[in-house]
């Protein structure tokens, strides 16, 4: 496995990520039309877009994309950062991808600078991102208006 950095030619891989991953894993914790809205909105083009303002990486298994995530700044604050659509290929969650994809994003500028780091959390994630040390912004266990946890963590 491999990762480096988004160029805009993986955006129709990785938006093709997205839609599997969503449709696959997300579904039993989200209802279809709201997957589905998601998916639209994260189009090739917009995330070619949104790679120009934050750092997004892809993890490739010879040619293939298997993984992507995302690093940026919260609100274009100097000492808070986010990270954005992680996504694992259902048939390599579990080999530890997403491990090596926050790891990457933990050592990127953003998350670097950054006293605070939060990510939206979708149902599906909530376990694995607590396990790499992220937990509930301000003790709120609650699902947000877009259906995420808001979890953060200090460096």
């Amino acid at each position: 496995m491999e990762i480096r950095r988004f160029i805009p030619q993986d955006g129709e891989a990785v938006s093709e990520l997205i839609a599997v991953t969503m449709r696959t894993s997300n579904i039993k914790d989200y209802p279809s039309q709201l997957l589905e809205k998601a998916i639209a909105y994260l189009t090739p083009e917009r995330l070619i877009e949104r790679a120009d303002w934050m750092h997004s990486y892809v993890v490739c298994d010879g040619k293939r994309i298997v993984g992507c995530g995302s690093v940026g700044p919260y609100w274009n604050k100097e000492d808070e950062s986010s990270l954005f659509t992680i996504f694992v290929h259902p048939e390599h969650q579990g080999k530890g991808i997403g491990r090596l994809i926050i790891e990457t994003l933990e050592q990127d500028e953003f998350f670097l600078r950054a006293k605070r780091i939060e990510i939206p959390a979708s149902i599906t994630a909530l376990e694995f991102y607590k396990k790499m040390g992220y937990d509930f912004k301000d003790g709120v266990r609650e699902l947000d208006d877009e259906q995420h946890y808001k979890l953060e963590k200090f460096r």
